[in-house]
């Protein structure tokens, strides 16, 4: 035992009083001690000492020591009388007597005293040492601590070093009074603190010579020194960076870096209150740790440093009380370690060693014995912290009681016993050992316990840092340590550190040798150890080595020491000098600085600020005068324009945080450049100098490879120096306002290939410009930081959508626009334009428009009458802009003095036609940027190197061009040209693809100057005369020069936008593009312009239904949402031709080339069972399908050919999934057991048997070593797939079936949704706990997915939403909602920002996750689609449904990005507006839609409901519209302008039905709370309210003259007076519920048609009331029925699919209309009534012939079933409308032809399905296998030809590999090459 061998040693130097005193302390903690098994090990502490006591008694004969060791036995005996050890009690009162003591009082159980009876009280007994005196000349007296004097700068002087700018600052950051100051410095201060400029410089230089310092490669002593010199006056988190700068170098150095471990200590040394904090420290003590274990084979040297920077790491963290170390990783293995160095020979070493682990004991670590002890004991010491703290007005004897506790201190459980009584100690023992310093420390002292010296050692370096001496003294001299060799070796240290320190005063120096003389000659106080003694001997010989004035005191007091000294003393001093070399000299100061220093370098740095105010100067003076609205964004593409926000706000905090790139994206014109320039003027505003982040406006297309250094690159441009440059990339920060991406023709993610913020590149923010429709889908790695693979902090990237004007910004910016520019029209005019003229309101929206409006409208219109029949498009905006600008270019041009050759080519140009020089001019610019500079916007033109270039043709200095370039949209800067917006150069470019002004009629005469437009343009404004002096123009032609031609325009959308505008515009236009189709037939070299022709088509709406398109070559075109009923296309050459939901019904595509075609989908999957869950493998090769027979099928995703067959379970799979790494599959049953199962043998590894009910999800962890499973029994159950297969962890908490589980993609998370709780919960894997409930939803959950970073999980629920919740903050943070029904499956996309739901409504929905908007709907499903799935790369979803059927869907480029522009919900119903030109729809997704009857736009999106929109209905004039919502509101909207004018809220449930009268003055509605309101239009008030006998009215109906209204509920059909508002008849007030469910009058008035749930219709007389018929014949309930326009007859429709056509004279079925196989859910007749077509739930239309009965057309296999119809009102129209369940309207025409009716698609919203019914692909060549099944399954008949038939079969397939470059490249050459 470590105690019993220190008492059984030689005695040494320890009296036998001293010995005495030990053995009463001992006995006297025993007394005191609340647990008795610390008491009896005090006890026996206390009879070892008396017996060694009594050894040394024997010898002396002093009867007063003796009279003490009779005392201490008989105490000693109480104690252990009162503890209850008796026995032991006896033998010490026996030793008593022994020793000449009787105790007249017998022991007894009596409470214990402390104090011996009167005749046993000891001599000298006392419970601590006497003190020991000092010299009182040795520190006699406190002073001030030493401070670094220096002369003062003046301001804006130089600085001379480092420590004049740590002194300058520390002056300005010192909060004392100026009184406490010298005079100089008080008046430095105050004239320094007056000026800011100079606060700021200095404070910069201090940040510069940090940066010097980081960037400097060899970091030796002296750049180490400078840096430590600022520590004290660093801002914290300038300080924090330099912490880190020297932990990484200590870090990454392969050798120990001596310099920068001690720069290390340094800092921490003399860190601010504050500034390390607690992980700081745990990370470096770390980082010491390691390296200390890693250097036993450096030298003593390092190992000596490293535990030297580990003490001072480890006094930082008991100062700052860190607790809870990491006992395995950290605590216990630096422990051992240090422990180990005790047996190290190198006393400085092991001293040092001991101090570390000192320090370590006070951190404690997560479960140390210690830290128990303490805390239950009465005497805790609240860490070194307190002690030291304590030294500011130090209360000694407090402090100095915390030392005596922590040597006395005793713990108060067992299970530290042998802890305690191996280690207590005091100091008395080791001295009465006679062991020395080193035996000490390797005994263990210092290494097993805590011990007093540490923290008094720490006291004191407080006390001397605050140049405490006197206290200091009586620290050393009162201490309980006092004695202990550690604490001796640590003053004397101290002290010869004071006394090497030139910063201290001489005579503070003086004493501290004086003092080490104290310690050395002064055995009687400070005993004989000779360690010590050489220790202080060393330390005097460093101090004269070499010889200083002030430390001469030394050097004389190592003679007289040397001259006084005995033989053995000589030895000493002799054995010292040979060893007073050592490798670890006394920290006395830093060194010297370096020259130059660090200092010296940064003061010669550039003056960057001069050509920054000049660059700001600059930038602010070129901020024009121009109207500003402050623009307003959404946070994506796919968010609603109504979730808007201000963009500066978000870009002002999108600076202010921690991201790198925002991504600021928008339309052409959209103001994206404006808003660039606007945010760079206020960031020059904000601007400070020297610290200030500089705003960069960076032009991209003006940059060569901007993708390399664009930031010095932009600089030069600005004239900055090298010098300059590098000073800015080293020392400052940037915002970079990166304008036009797209313009720049940019593929590079700028922010990585810049290397931003990368070490020793630029620090920036960005904010890039793009507009919208340049990019693709994965459009966000372009942008975001990081590689895309390991890109883990989606936090670094923020993007915005600029949205357009509301009406409000409009308005405001008209009202700029007249108060700047004071144009002709007023505002009023203006706001009148835009109200009157068709779609004008819309454009000007966009910003760029609104100005070319606003410039050009009076010129194109008068304000007044005829503005109502205008119509504006963007293009004819533009026409008119061009016109303008260039007509006031040439009234400017001839203002000015001109020269007189100027002026002659100015009269020459005018004389042509100034204007339409100037636009040939535009036209030939553009096409020259395209053909010579790819659509590079920005030319460069130098005239010495561009002399021969085509350049010269538009920007030589001849007259003519200078003139023209003066009037054109053009700007210049230095050498660079370009357009004043970049849609200009497509507008220019389009325009030399299609002038109207080069296909007009020639007039015999000259025509004054009009507005431009061919005289057969349907938008001309130009009022035509008579056509007897037109010439014919002649016909057009295609033309090999055009554009058209050579270059491929499909990916320029902006050009395809107004080229497609040309042709609704222009018909010449259209028969050219038709022409070039044509001509491509003949010959391949208009095979370009063939491709660019279609699909400029197609994008217009031009249908090809029937076209003769045979043998057209159109490689590459674009075909999505095209219309080719009928169309003949057979031999065309149609290779990677988009189709995407192309409607090709009946069209012949026989011999067609197809290879590589594109049509968005894949065939699908069609099984003998009912399919209830699909999985892809990882590596998305195969595709899994559980079924309902039990089998679980494997496919082969790149043939779609079945693998393997998996059998064994007996009943149905509910769920499957892939293990992580593909080789296994998990299944759950209904048979109530889950299999594992072998997918490459095909066999079952475990069947898991545990669940009581059926098994309903499964999923595997991230790790693959456990599934999990859920079940109806309400468990989650978690399961070894490894070794055993048997159930691990079974969670419980669901109150009833489990139906969705999931793990988190760190595997540490489960999530459950429950079927009877309607809750997700969130389990922790390792311990089965339930960590959260996440509740929301209001019906069953039905399935979860996590998000592939684990911060989102998603639900879906049969309440039809789907949730998003936040992992993090446990909330709900978006609700998805769109489904009509219950949704059944949820997933996300492997990238997280898309999620896929499908569910009981037929529809898969894609989300996008940033927004909650709906990106697309993939309709086609017949039945409920039970499971949709991610591939791995994210690009194809599939899907299962009942039928028996999985669908696959791409999902990638071009697929679901695009937004339909139908509903978001089913249509439920449709309404012709009675002119004829407009159709309306209403839906479950809450708006209102209004179409144009021609071309399917969607002119406006009345939005304001928000619930269902179940009904509308058009006023009699067409100009308002009524609709009625489930929001219990009723709107009435005007069509024009889309506001809503009036609305009715506050009703009785939601309203069913709304109905206009024939006057149009009155609306009636009818709602869930079966009231029927009479709404009187002109007042806005409720006129009648019509109280029905049951809820819920079902239909209402004005009569034709407007005078009655009849109404239907659950039970009663009444008819009502509108005059007086009674009930008129109740036609049917019957006893059993039927209802009546739709009614219908007469074109005459006098009869009323209603169906009922009956089956029957029936015919009343509303005159009399009466019943005139009854008609039967349908099976199931008649939910329609529909008068013929000229009356006399009506068609009923019911469930069963029948529709009959009926007599209302005889009450005769005229006829039977059999066809429809499920219910008939509308029914329309024709204007003429000669005609009838229906819909039905079997999804097909059909057209029937009221003459004869027959179905005279079908249209079969539509994606979706129609729940609304309408034909047109207007006679003679053969045009009908239909909406249906997907949101999609689409618009139909019947055809005649040769006696044979059709019906064809007229136009539909770009969505829906793709339609190859009857479609002929017959010999096709070059069709994939994939794409033949597709074709098959929908319905195309043929036989394409096979691969092997063909001998360019290896041709076909590589067209797959060309996809990419057609979509990435924009020219003609490469696409050309492409198509051989």
């Amino acid at each position: 035992m470590v105690f019993h061998s220190i008492v059984s040693s030689p005695r040494g130097n320890l009296s036998l009083q001293h010995v005495l005193d030990l053995a009463n302390i001992y006995l006297e903690n025993a007394s005191k001690a609340q647990h008795s098994d610390i008491a009896l090990v005090l006890c026996h502490d206390t009879e070892l000492a008396l017996s060694q006591a009594r050894k040394a008694a024997k010898r002396i004969k002093d009867q007063t020591l003796l009279q003490g060791i009779a005392t201490a036995y008989i105490e000693l005996g109480r104690e252990l009388d009162n503890r209850g050890h008796s026995n032991e009690a006896q033998e010490s009162y026996k030793k008593a007597e022994k020793w000449g003591v009787q105790d007249q009082v017998q022991p007894s159980k009596t409470p214990k005293t402390n104090m011996p009876p009167a005749n046993m009280v000891p001599s000298k007994g006392k419970d601590k040492q006497e003190n020991i005196v000092i010299p009182q000349h040795i520190f006699a007296e406190n002073i001030n601590p030493p401070s670094i004097v220096t002369k003062l700068p003046g301001i804006d002087e130089r600085l001379s070093d480092t420590p004049q700018l740590a002194c300058c600052l520390s002056l300005l950051k010192a909060s004392n009074s100026l009184d406490t100051l010298e005079p100089i410095a008080r008046t430095w201060k105050q004239a320094v603190e007056k000026d800011d400029d100079e606060k700021e410089r200095l404070r910069v230089l201090s940040l510069d010579v940090i940066r010097a310092y980081k960037r400097h490669e060899i970091k030796d002593a002296k750049a180490v020194a400078e840096v430590v010199y600022l520590v004290p006056v660093l801002e914290k988190d300038v300080f924090r960076d330099l912490l880190k700068e020297f932990y990484n170098g200590v870090d990454h150095s392969g050798l120990l870096d001596f310099h920068q471990l001690d720069g290390l200590a340094q800092l921490i040394q003399g860190a601010n209150t504050g500034y390390l904090d607690a992980d700081d420290l745990v990370k470096i003590l770390g980082l010491l740790s390691t390296r200390l274990q890693d250097t036993h084979q450096q030298s003593q040297k390092h190992v000596y440093q490293l535990t030297l920077t580990a003490s001072r790491v480890l006094d930082a963290m008991a100062d700052t009380n860190v607790s809870g170390l990491d006992r395995e990783k950290l605590h216990e293995p630096l422990s051992l370690y240090l422990d180990s160095l005790r047996k190290s020979s190198d006393p400085y070493l092991v001293y040092q060693a001991a101090y570390a682990y000192q320090a370590i004991q006070c951190v404690p670590d997560d479960e140390t014995l210690w830290q128990a002890a303490f805390r239950r004991t009465s005497k805790v010491i609240q860490g070194v912290a307190g002690l030291v703290k304590a030294t500011k007005g130090l209360d000694l004897g407090g402090f100095i009681d915390g030392l005596r506790n922590i040597q006395q201190g005793m713990a108060g459980v067992s299970d530290v016993v042998q802890v305690i009584k191996g280690a207590y100690d005091d100091v008395g023992s080791l001295v009465m050992g006679g062991q020395g310093f080193m035996e000490g420390l390797r005994e263990g002292f210092s290494f097993k316990r805590k011990c007093a010296w540490y923290p008094a050692l720490r006291g004191a370096d407080a006390l001397i840092r605050d140049g405490e001496f006197t206290t200091f003294k009586k620290l050393i001299s009162e201490a309980p340590c006092r004695l202990d060799p550690a604490f001796q070796w640590g003053i004397c240290q101290r002290l010869g550190e004071i006394a090497a320190n030139p910063t201290w005063d001489t005579l503070t120096r003086q004493n501290a040798v004086s003092f080490l003389e104290e310690i050395y000659r002064n055995d009687d106080n400070w005993g004989h150890d000779e360690g010590i003694k050489e220790w202080i001997l060393i330390i005097l010989m460093q101090l004269s080595s070499p010889p200083e004035s002030a430390v001469q005191f030394a050097e004389t007091l190592l003679q007289e020491l040397e001259t006084d000294a005995n033989p053995q003393q000589r030895i000493l001093i002799q054995t010292s000098r040979e060893k007073s070399t050592i490798p670890y000299p006394l920290k006395i100061m830093l060194p010297s600085l370096a020259s130059p220093s660090l200092l010296d370098r940064v003061q010669n740095k550039p003056d960057v600020e001069g050509t920054l105010r000049q660059l700001r100067k600059q930038r602010l003076k070129e901020q024009w005068n121009a109207v500003y609205i402050q623009p307003q964004a959404k946070s994506g593409l796919q968010a609603s324009d109504d979730q808007r926000f201000a963009l500066m706000e978000k870009v002002e905090e999108f600076l202010d945080g921690n991201q790198k790139v925002f991504l600021l994206l928008g339309d052409s014109g959209a103001g994206k450049s404006t808003f660039n320039r606007q945010l760079e003027c206020e960031l020059w505003n904000k601007y400070k100098k020297n610290t200030g982040r500089i705003p960069l406006f960076i032009n991209l297309p003006a940059i060569d490879k901007p993708e390399q250094d664009m930031i010095a690159k932009q600089l030069r441009r600005s004239e900055f120096t090298e010098s300059e440059i590098r000073e800015l990339k080293v020392h400052r920060e940037f915002i970079l306002i990166c304008d036009g991406y797209d313009e720049s023709q940019q593929t590079h993610n700028l922010y990585m290939s810049n290397q931003l913020n990368q070490p020793g590149e630029w620090s920036a923010q960005m904010v890039v410009s793009c507009r919208s429709e340049y990019l693709g889908v994965d459009y966000r790695d372009r942008f975001q930081p990081g590689d895309r693979n390991s890109r883990s902090e989606p936090s670094q990237f923020q993007e915005a959508v600029i949205t357009p004007f509301t009406q409000d910004q409009v308005q405001d910016y008209i009202k700029q626009y007249v108060s700047v520019h004071q144009p002709l029209w007023e505002a009023k005019d203006y706001e009148q334009a835009l109200d009157l003229i068709s779609g004008l309101k819309d454009l000007v929206r966009n910003p760029f428009l609104m100005t070319l409006s606003l410039e050009v409208l009076p010129r194109m219109v008068d304000p007044g009458e005829h503005l109502s029949i205008t119509q504006v498009t963007r293009v004819a905006l533009y026409d008119q802009f061009i016109e303008h600008w260039l007509e006031r270019g040439k009234k400017r041009i001839g203002e000015k003095e001109l020269s007189s050759q100027a002026k002659a080519a100015f009269e020459s140009l005018i004389d042509e036609g100034f204007t339409q020089n100037g636009i040939d001019f535009l036209k030939r610019l553009a096409v020259a940027i395209y053909k010579e500079q790819d659509g590079q916007p920005i030319v460069k033109y130098s005239r010495f190197k561009d002399g021969n270039s085509w350049k010269t043709e538009f920007f030589s200095r001849e007259d003519e061009k200078q003139l023209l370039r003066e009037a054109c949209p053009l700007k210049r800067s230095g050498n660079q040209h370009r357009f004043i917006h970049r849609s200009l150069l497509e507008y220019g470019l389009a325009l030399a693809i299609f002038d109207p002004n080069d296909w007009k009629e020639t007039p015999s005469s000259m025509t004054p100057p009009g507005r431009r437009g061919s005289a057969s343009s349907t938008f001309s404004f130009r009022i035509h005369g008579p056509t007897k002096d037109m010439t014919t123009p002649p016909e057009p032609e295609p033309d090999l020069d055009s554009p058209l031609a050579w270059r491929y325009f499909i990916n320029e959308p902006s050009i395809l936008q107004f080229l497609s505008e040309r042709v609704q515009q222009e018909p010449v236009f259209k028969k050219q593009l038709l022409s070039y189709i044509e001509h491509s037939k003949a010959d391949k070299k208009w095979r370009t312009g063939a491709t660019n022709a279609i699909t400029i088509l197609v994008r217009a709406g031009v249908p090809f239904h029937s076209h003769d398109l045979r043998g057209i070559q159109i490689p590459g075109a674009d075909l999505s949402y095209g219309l080719f009923e009928s169309a003949q296309l057979q031999d065309a050459d149609l290779r990677q031709v988009k189709l995407r939901s192309a409607w090709l019904r009946r069209a012949d595509l026989s011999g067609a080339q197809m290879a590589a075609v594109q049509f968005g989908e894949l065939p699908h999957l069609k099984e003998d069972n009912d399919v209830y869950a699909c999985a892809y493998s990882p590596d998305g090769k195969s595709l899994a399908l559980s079924l309902s027979n039990g089998d679980i099928k494997l496919y082969s995703t790149s043939t779609w050919e079945r693998v393997r067959t998996l059998t064994g379970h007996t009943k149905r799979v509910w769920s499957i999934a892939y293990s992580p790494d593909g080789n296994q599959i998990i299944s759950g049953s209904s048979d109530r057991t889950a299999r594992l199962w072998d997918v490459e043998a095909g066999t079952c590894f475990y069947t898991l048997i545990g669940h009581s009910g059926q098994v309903n999800r499964v999923a595997f962890a991230p790790c693959g070593s456990s599934v999990a499973s859920t079940s109806v029994d309400g468990t989650v159950r978690v399961w070894d797939t490894i070794r055993t297969g048997e159930c691990r962890l079974t969670l419980s908490g669901h109150t009833g079936s489990v139906v969705g589980v999931v793990y988190s993609p760190k595997g540490h998370l489960i999530a459950s949704g429950g079927f009877a709780d309607y809750v997700v919960r969130l389990w922790d894997v390792h311990t089965g706990k339930c960590l959260h409930t996440l509740s929301g939803h209001t019906k069953s959950i039905s399935g979860v997915a996590f998000s592939p970073r684990g911060d989102r999980i998603a639900s879906s629920s049969l309440d039809r939403t789907v949730r998003l919740w936040d992992t993090v903050k446990v909330t709900c943070c978006r609700v998805l909602t769109g489904h009509t029904s219950g949704v059944g499956s949820v997933a996300f996309s492997p990238q997280g920002d898309a999620v896929a739901s499908a569910g009981n409504d037929r529809a898969v929905r894609i989300w996008d996750v940033e927004t909650g908007v709906c990106r697309h709907i993939l309709p086609g499903h017949s039945g409920m689609v039970r499971c949709v799935v991610f591939s791995p790369e994210g690009d194809r979803i599939a899907c299962c449904s009942e039928g028996n059927t999985v669908r696959i869907w791409d999902v990638g480029p071009g697929g679901a990005r695009h937004i339909t522009n139908g509903h978001d919900s089913t249509v439920l119903s449709v309404k012709y507006s009675p002119r004829g030109d407009q159709v309306a729809s209403c839906s479950y997704d809450g708006s209102i839609r209004l179409w144009d009857v021609m071309t399917g736009s969607c002119l406006r999106t009345l939005k304001g409901h928000r619930g269902w929109v179940r009904s509308i209905a058009y006023s009699p004039r067409g100009d308002l519209v009524v609709s009625g919502s489930d929001d219990r509101t009723t709107r009435l909207w005007d069509v024009k302008t889309g506001a809503c004018r009036q609305r009715l809220t506050d009703l009785d449930g939601c309203v069913r039905v709304v109905a206009y009268s024939p006057r149009g003055d009155l609306v009636a509605l009818g709602d869930q709370g079966g009231y029927v309101r009479i709404w009187d239009l002109r007042t806005g008030m409720c006129r009648h309210t019509l109280t029905c006998q049951f809820s819920g009215i079902a239909c209402i109906v004005y009569s034709p003259r407007g005078n009655q209204l009849a109404s239907s509920d659950n039970h009663t059909l009444r008819l009502w007076s509108i005059e007086s508002g009674t009930c008129l008849h109740t036609l049917i007030d019957l006893d059993h519920n039927i209802g009546v469910t739709d009614a219908v009058y007469s074109p005459r008035g006098d009869l009323l048609a209603s169906a009922s749930n009956d089956s029957t219709v029936k015919l009343w007389d509303v005159e009399t009331g009466e019943c005139r018929f009854i008609f039967i014949g349908h099976t199931k309930a008649v939910g329609t029925v529909v008068y013929s326009p000229q009356g006399g007859r009506f068609v009923s429709g019911a469930q069963d699919g029948s529709m009959k056509l009926w007599d209302d004279g005889t009450g005769e079925r005229i006829h039977t209309l059999t066809g429809h196989t499920e219910k008939v859910s509308g029914i329309a007749f024709s204007p003429k009534g000669d005609q009838i077509v229906s819909a039905s739930e079997d999804k097909t239309i059909r057209l029937w012939s009221v003459a004869s009965g027959q179905c005279q057309a079908v249209v079969q296999d539509l994606d979706a079933y129609i729940r609304s119809i309408a034909w047109s009102t207007t006679a003679g129209t053969n045009y009908f409308v239909t909406g249906c369940n997907y949101g999609f309207v689409r618009m139909w025409k019947v055809v005649e032809d040769g006696g044979l009716c059709h019906i064809r698609v007229h136009w539909r919203p770009v969505n829906g399905e793709l339609n190859v019914t009857e479609a002929s692909v017959q010999d096709v060549r070059g069709l994939s296998q994939l794409n033949k099944q597709l074709l098959q399954q929908r319905g195309a008949v043929g036989e394409p030809l096979h691969a092997d038939h063909l001998r360019e079969a290896s041709k076909v397939l590589s067209m797959v590999s060309v996809v990419p470059a057609l979509e990435q490249s924009s020219t003609g050459t490469t696409l050309e090459s492409t198509f051989v």
